[in-house]
C-alpha cells in the first residue's frame, strides 16, 4: 500500500502539474487560432487520446456497448462536455487576462452547490452560505482588479462567460452522477460524440484552419493535457491511494502553480488583486468540498 499511495501521489501530482498549465496554453493557443478552431482541434485530440488508452487498457467494448445502453443521456453530456464547456470557457480567455479566468473558473465548485439546490434537492448550510460569500467576494476583487466598490471590470462579457463555465461543469457534474460506466470510458465516448459537432461548428463559425504551426501544436497540447491524458493520471491516483481526500487535496496547489506559469511564461504580470481574491477563493471551495457535495476535478 505504500508503493501505491507513493505512485499515486506522483501521478495526482503529474495531473495537478499539467491542469495548472492549462490558462497559459490556452491563451497561446488563442493567439493563433480563434476559439472554435481551438476547440475542434482540442477536443479531436483529446478524443485520440482517450481512445489510444481505452484500447491499451482492452475496454474499447465498453464503448459501444455504453453508447447503446443510453445513446440520448451521452449524446448530451458530450454536448455539455467537451462541447458547450470549451466554448464558453474559452470565450472568456479570450476576453481576460489569463489570471482572471482561471482564478474565477476556479470557484465551479462553489457554483455546484448552488445548483445542487433545485437539481438534486439539497439545502444550504451555514458553511455553504460562508463558502459562497468568500468565493464570489474573490471573484468580485479579482474581476475589478481590487476595486470592487467602483465595479469596474477589465471585461464583463468575460467575466460573465468565465462564471457562465462554472455553471455549465456544475451542471455537467450533477449529471454525470447518474452514470454508471467506467469514467475514463464514459469520457472517451463524450469526446468521440462531440468530435464531428465541434467541426461542425467550426465550419459554421469560422474556418477550418490549423493556426500554423504553432496554433496546432498549442492547440494538441490542450487536447492531450488539459482534457485527456491528465484525467487518466488524474484517474488511476484516485484509484491507487488509500486516500482519496489526501489526492483530492492536491487539486488546491493547482491556482497558484498556474500563477507561476502565467507570469514566467505569458509574461502577464499578477495583479495584487488576484492573490487577495484567491485567498478568498480557495477557503471558499475548501469549506464547500468538506460541507457539501464531493466534486472531484476533470478539467
Amino acid at each position: 500500500m505504500v508503493t501505491n499511495d507513493r505512485k499515486a501521489l506522483y501521478l495526482g501530482l503529474s495531473a495537478v502539474l499539467l491542469w495548472s498549465t492549462a490558462a497559459t496554453a490556452f491563451k497561446l493557443a488563442l493567439r493563433d487560432l480563434d476559439v472554435f478552431q481551438l476547440v475542434a482541434w482540442s477536443v479531436s485530440a483529446s478524443a485520440f487520446a482517450l481512445l489510444a488508452i481505452v484500447c491499451w487498457q482492452g475496454r474499447q467494448r465498453q464503448l459501444w456497448s455504453s453508447l447503446r445502453q443510453r445513446p440520448g443521456y451521452y449524446l448530451l453530456l458530450a454536448a455539455i462536455n467537451p462541447l458547450l464547456y470549451y466554448l464558453v470557457l474559452l470565450h472568456a480567455y479570450a476576453l481576460l487576462p489569463a489570471q482572471q479566468a482561471q482564478s474565477i473558473n476556479y470557484t465551479w465548485a462553489i457554483t455546484l452547490a448552488l445548483l445542487a439546490v433545485p437539481l438534486l434537492g439539497q439545502r444550504l448550510g451555514r458553511r455553504d452560505l460562508l463558502a459562497v460569500a468568500l468565493g464570489y467576494s474573490g471573484v468580485v476583487i479579482i474581476a475589478t482588479q481590487g476595486q470592487p466598490f467602483a465595479m469596474q471590470f477589465s471585461s464583463l462579457p468575460g467575466v460573465s462567460l468565465a462564471l457562465g463555465s462554472t455553471l455549465v461543469w456544475a451542471l455537467y457534474w450533477i449529471l454525470n452522477t447518474r452514470n454508471q460506466g467506467d469514467p475514463l470510458v464514459s469520457l472517451c465516448l463524450n469526446f468521440l460524440l462531440a468530435t464531428p459537432a465541434a467541426w461542425l461548428v467550426c465550419s459554421l463559425f469560422s474556418t477550418l484552419s490549423t493556426g500554423g504551426t504553432s496554433g496546432l501544436l498549442a492547440a494538441l497540447y490542450v487536447g492531450l493535457f488539459e482534457m485527456g491524458i491528465t484525467f487518466a493520471l488524474w484517474s488511476s491516483a484516485l484509484r491507487l491511494t488509500s486516500s482519496v481526500a489526501r489526492i483530492g487535496n492536491l487539486i488546491f496547489l493547482s491556482p497558484l502553480f498556474s500563477l507561476v506559469f502565467i507570469a514566467t511564461v505569458l509574461d502577464e504580470a499578477i495583479h495584487p488583486a488576484t492573490l487577495v481574491g484567491l485567498a478568498l477563493i480557495i477557503p471558499g471551495v475548501l469549506l464547500q468540498q468538506t460541507g457539501g457535495p464531493k466534486a472531484p476535478r476533470e478539467a
